[in-house]
């Protein structure tokens, strides 16, 4: 017993202490009723006269009820507007259909006029009529590899009734049949494959198409069953099909399927394959996306091949703009794919079908009753600053949250309610919004306004004595006339506009006084804080209440605040004077505070820009020193260079300095060539202080020797020599083989001829002989 009164008291406790935090009243810069309204859901006003004291602020009127009323606020002087709820419309529900649309949840329509910040809740109640009317469309996908499935469903007609028939006698059915867009690369645009896209020895096909409307909505099982007898299984050539297309000609045209009013809608979705979604028609150079309208003519999505695919966000919001609920019927190597699509689809099923579709009576049976047992309150866009929290009240109930509220297993005439909370957070004027049941056409239609003015029982004197006559009370503040100023209308500014001596009292042409005070005749004077203490300064612009704190102390504990920085005791340092002041940490080895570029503050090194920490010794940022410093490394080093006439003063930073055959200093070994264009080597060590160094440099300087004339000649003329010879030789060489050439030629023709070795006919021997006569012989 004394363990349950002690878990009592503490929860007695918990919930004061929530209450106190609740009652909370953050005031920002208040000076009438309307922003102390506006500031917060739990900051009231008090009207009553003489409740400030003189040079007192106007906004302790603004504060908690409880504070007020101690401050001695009478109750009948707090202002504080209410939460305001009103029913305009709450028709009762219905328990069945009867020939009419059912009421299923109640009330309507709600007018709420709410306070900024302060939720109101009121409660939405919801009971299934029994018999609702059911509108199932069968959309079935007609690609060759469903082949098997058409023939089942064909015979499915009665079984399909009968199973609407266990849930509703006003049970209506409908068809329709896809496929995919009839181009490349989704089907073959070969004329004989568009009429015949399937197998050569199937006679049974019918041409390629998109999507095609068969059958709308009908109670006939003989016409189902003779309209769906008359389709054929056609072809395309991907795997995916334009599923979403057909889905979402089915959603948007009502007309020509015929969807009732008063119905629930259901579109079963039966296909093996994935689906195409937007951006898929850019294979084929579609690149309209989809309009998300109407385009039927005789049957048939007449814009299939023009637009692009409908995305999953177009198609939800078309499914749930018209309130129809899918249930995919899919094969098993697909349904991982469908059960990510139903997460982005509210209210939709997936359910698994068998090879052949034998099982999809019991699949859409089981589907229908999963959906309609299931309620989703939700609502469309919200205005700005609008939160609406759903807290389902049921046996099944989900998780309270902004988006929907759900209550699951709700069976039918089952009442079950719907806590809902609404908030505004900022001022609005007749702003509207809708919450319904997901899948159902009954909607909540909820108009909203904020009260974020007051309404004071102000006196009708326009000269009121409490204002020295000068101005009239409003919400117990002195609203001043003409060039009257100050808490009580005491001031005049001796100028018609009545604008002279306020603007003596803003900084930079600010709020007056900086909120903090009132401008009497020029001057400001004040406020005090809620600490007790007075703002200060010409504009009241400091304060010391404001300081950084350290170990949730101000200043430490080691100073006092003034005007918003904290001024350390002696031997503390730091912003919050959470320091002692010392060097110890900053100390180098050679006894220097950060080595000189940097300063000591909190016992740690505050280094100069791209020195590193902890003690600045490195420079990470800083530029190369070997290349900075060459000049005066030369003139020091060799008396040349730029800094040659005043080496002394331009490096003084580089003094002392040695010249070594040996380095004996660490670190980095540079290596440049000078203005002479010899090659220096040295070594830099930085000593205390930025630019402070000490410098070893080699004694002998790496000079390049001048180069020969005669050797730069002879290298130049006899490349060309042996180049000209060398040419010469080669033309004297082409015709010598151009010479062998033709010799060769010259003989392979003499070789071919051939001389006659016969007597020439023609030729006769010499027939005269001619003698002397006077020769004898002798």
């Amino acid at each position: 017993m004394e363990c349950c009164l002690s878990v009592l008291l503490l929860l007695l406790l918990a919930s004061s202490g929530c209450s106190q935090q609740e009652e909370l009243c953050s005031k920002t810069v208040i000076s009438s009723c309307g922003d102390c309204i506006r500031s917060g859901p739990h900051c009231v006003w008090c009207q009553q006269l003489n409740f400030t004291k003189a040079g007192e602020q106007e906004a302790v009127r603004c504060d908690t009820r409880t504070r007020l009323m101690a401050r001695g606020c009478e109750k009948k002087d707090i202002i504080s507007p209410r939460n305001n709820m009103q029913i305009v419309e709450q028709r009762p529900l219905a328990p069945l259909f009867e020939g009419h649309e059912p009421v299923q949840m109640s009330p309507q329509k709600i007018s709420l006029k709410l306070r900024p910040g302060l939720p109101s809740t009121f409660s939405v109640t919801f009971k299934r009529a029994e018999g609702y009317p059911v509108d199932l469309y069968y959309l079935m996908d007609l690609s060759y590899s469903m082949k098997d499935d058409l023939a089942k469903v064909k015979g499915l007609g009665r079984d399909l009734f009968n199973a609407l028939k266990k849930i509703t006698e006003h049970a209506r059915i409908g068809f329709g049949a896809f496929v995919d867009k009839t181009v490349l690369p989704y089907t073959n645009t070969n004329k004989e494959k568009l009429q015949k896209p399937c197998d050569e020895n199937d006679q049974q096909c019918q041409a390629a198409f998109g999507y095609r409307h068969v059958l709308s909505m009908t109670d006939s099982e003989h016409e189902f069953r003779a309209k769906v007898s008359e389709q054929f299984i056609s072809g395309n050539l991907d795997s995916p099909e334009g599923s979403l297309d057909a889905m979402m000609q089915a959603a948007v045209c009502g007309g020509n399927i015929g969807w009732r009013n008063s119905s629930t809608r259901l579109i079963v979705l039966t296909t093996d394959a994935g689906f195409h979604m937007a951006g898929d028609g850019k294979l084929a150079g579609i690149l309209e996306p989809n309009d998300q309208r109407c385009h039927m003519d005789r049957n048939v999505f007449t814009r299939s091949s023009e637009m692009d695919y409908p995305s999953v966000g177009q198609l939800a919001i078309e499914l749930e703009k018209n309130n129809i609920q899918p249930i995919f019927a899919v094969t098993e190597n697909v349904e991982a794919v469908y059960k990510e699509l139903s997460r982005l689809i509210p209210k939709s099923e997936v359910g698994v079908l068998q090879s052949d579709s034998n099982n999809v009576v019991t699949l859409i049976e089981n589907a229908y009753n999963r959906l309609s047992s299931k309620v989703t309150l939700s609502h469309d866009s919200l205005p700005d600053d609008v939160r609406v929290v759903y807290t389902p009240v049921c046996e099944h109930p989900g998780p309270a949250g902004e988006v929907e509220g759900v209550c699951d297993n709700v069976g039918v005439r089952e009442q079950i309610s719907f806590n809902i909370t609404v908030t505004a957070n900022s001022c609005m004027r007749n702003q509207s919004f809708t919450i319904r049941p997901q899948g159902i056409r009954d909607t909540l239609t909820i108009t909203l306004s904020t009260s974020c003015e007051c309404h004071c029982q102000n006196p009708d004197d326009s000269k009121h004595r409490h204002c020295n006559a000068q101005g009239s009370i409003d919400c117990g503040i002195c609203r001043c006339r003409g060039d009257f100023l100050g808490q009580f209308c005491e001031c005049s500014s001796g100028k018609g506009d009545g604008q002279s001596l306020p603007e003596t009292c803003q900084r930079d042409n600010g709020t007056e006084c900086e909120g903090r005070g009132d401008c009497v005749c020029g001057r400001c004077q004040c406020h005090t804080t809620e600490s007790g203490s007075s703002y200060h300064g010409e504009f009241c612009q400091c304060d010391d209440d404001h300081c950084e704190k350290f170990q949730n102390k101000q200043c430490g504990g080691n100073g006092k605040c003034n005007c918003g920085r904290c001024k350390c005791s002696p031997g503390f340092e730091g912003s919050a004077c959470q320091c002692r002041v010392s060097e110890e940490g900053c100390r180098t080895a050679n006894n220097s505070v950060c080595y000189g570029r940097g300063s000591c503050k909190c016992n740690h090194c505050e280094c100069n820009e791209g020195y590193q920490r902890p003690q600045c010794q490195k420079c990470l940022g800083c530029p190369d020193q070997c290349q900075a410093k060459l000049n005066c490394i030369e003139c020091l080093g060799f008396e040349s260079g730029p800094f040659q006439k005043n080496c002394s003063e331009a490096c003084s930073g580089i003094l002392p300095f040695g010249k070594v055959e040996k380095f004996t200093i660490s670190g980095k070994e540079c290596h440049q060539k000078d203005s002479e264009g010899c090659w220096i080597t040295f070594k830099l060590e930085q000593l205390v202080g930025k630019d402070n160094y000490w410098a070893e440099i080699s004694e002998q300087r790496d000079c390049p020797q001048l180069p020969s004339v005669l050797a730069i000649i002879a290298g130049s003329l006899i490349p060309v020599a042996i180049i000209g010879i060398l040419v010469l030789l080669l033309i004297k060489l082409l015709l010598h083989l151009k010479d062998l050439k033709e010799f060769k030629k010259f003989e392979n023709e003499k070789k071919k001829s051939k001389w006659a070795e016969a007597d020439n006919p023609l030729f006769q021997n010499a027939t005269t002989t001619v003698e002397n006569p006077t020769f004898t012989g002798e």
